[in-house]
């Protein structure tokens, strides 16, 4: 399977940034649309952001919509997550994803590979 390893992740003040980084084994994995997925202790994986490799564009969940960018530099086969004015209720563990096609979904289900996660802690 495709490889994908998530870093970037760590403790910051409510209202901070972090950047998340997600590396790829190679570009069998870079030309699928890629999302970012985050869950929390005791509650369920939710979509956050994907993007695509052509044309499909980017998504947003309506909860991070206007704090957090997804971008990705082909040359370094790296997804990124720029994560501003964090919010206490950002806190959980981050993953990147892969899924097959062209177009970016919130479907975790639609997702074929996943990395090991990044923790993020966003204190009050």
């Amino acid at each position: 399977q495709v490889q994908l390893v998530e870093s970037g992740g760590g403790l910051v003040q409510a209202g901070g940034s972090l950047r998340l980084s997600c590396t790829t084994s190679g570009r069998t994995s870079i030309i699928y649309p890629m999302g970012w997925f985050r869950q929390a202790p005791g509650k369920e994986r939710e979509f956050v952001a994907a993007i695509s490799w052509g044309t499909g564009g980017v998504l947003y969940a309506d909860s991070v919509k206007g704090r957090f960018t997804v971008s990705r530099d082909y040359a370094k086969n790296t997804v990124y997550l720029q994560m501003n004015n964090l919010k206490p209720e950002d806190t959980a563990l981050y993953y990147c994803a892969a899924k097959m096609g062209q177009a970016p979904s919130g479907i975790p289900n639609e997702y074929r590979y996943w990395g090991q996660g990044t923790q993020v802690t966003v204190s009050s």
